[in-house]
């Protein structure tokens, strides 16, 4: 099918020589069916315009009988001017496309012609005032978008000294960190030294941490002792004056 439609298409031409694979033969098909539906579709309309165009001669002669039979007024001894016409009202029939050349055909196809004239002219209104509202959000949207860069950029001018200042401290901090730790090894290599050299443990920086510790705990444990013992300080040291400070309590009341 494919060799049949390229001699047919080339004629007495050669055909250009291709690779012949599967591939390229699919494709060859599909354009020869394409080409063929093209055809077809030419060959229709090439038929109804022959038919339009009979149609339109037919109805010429029909209107030059009844101008020769009615009027006695030839193709040829029409004026310049009503030849114009007739070429006008051939010419507006094939334009509106109608059936005949009476005048129910003419209006009723402009009417047709109207009416889609005032649906596509709303049409286009809409659409400009869609258009017109979107342009509308738009604008709004790049004066938001405007706005928030120049916000960012005064935020980004703002926070430079704040990152600047928290990169200085974030240094600091790393090296007292660094410096605290060298220190830590520094005081333990200290203490592991004095030990070897026969320094007694409770003396190391651990050992008096937590004697500390536990001195703190003593000492909250004591207060309330010392609180009782403030109360027994208060008291007569023999029971005849405890005698004699209950006997003058009992008088001041």
């Amino acid at each position: 099918q494919v060799t049949i439609w390229l001699k047919k298409l080339y004629g007495d031409v050669p055909i250009p020589k291709y690779e012949v694979n599967e591939r390229t033969v699919d494709i060859l098909h599909e354009i020869m069916e394409c080409n063929e539906e093209r055809d077809r579709d030419v060959k229709l309309l090439i038929e109804d315009m022959k038919d339009r165009t009979s149609k339109y001669e037919t109805e010429a002669e029909y209107w030059q009988d009844i101008i020769g039979q009615s009027l006695g007024i030839l193709e040829g001894e029409m004026s310049e001017e009503a030849n114009k016409d007739l070429s006008d009202l051939v010419q507006s029939a094939m334009e509106l496309d109608v059936e005949d050349t009476s005048l129910s055909s003419f209006y009723s196809a402009i009417s047709d012609m109207t009416l889609k004239m005032y649906k596509t002219k709303s049409k286009n209104e809409e659409m400009e005032q869609k258009l017109r509202t979107l342009r509308k959000k738009l604008t709004s949207a790049l004066m938001v978008e405007k706005q928030l860069e120049k916000d960012i950029e005064n935020l980004k001018k703002s926070q430079e000294p704040l990152i600047a200042k928290a990169d200085t401290r974030s240094k600091k901090t790393k090296f007292l960190e660094a410096k605290s730790k060298d220190l830590k090894i520094r005081i333990h290599d200290a203490e592991d030294e004095l030990i070897a050299r026969g320094l007694d443990q409770s003396l190391t920086h651990a050992a008096l941490m937590k004697s500390s510790e536990e001195l703190a705990a003593l000492c909250k444990e004591i207060e309330p002792l010392k609180t009782e013992l403030a109360s027994y300080l208060d008291l007569p040291p023999s029971i005849p004056l405890a005698q004699v400070k209950v006997e003058e309590a009992r008088k001041e009341l």
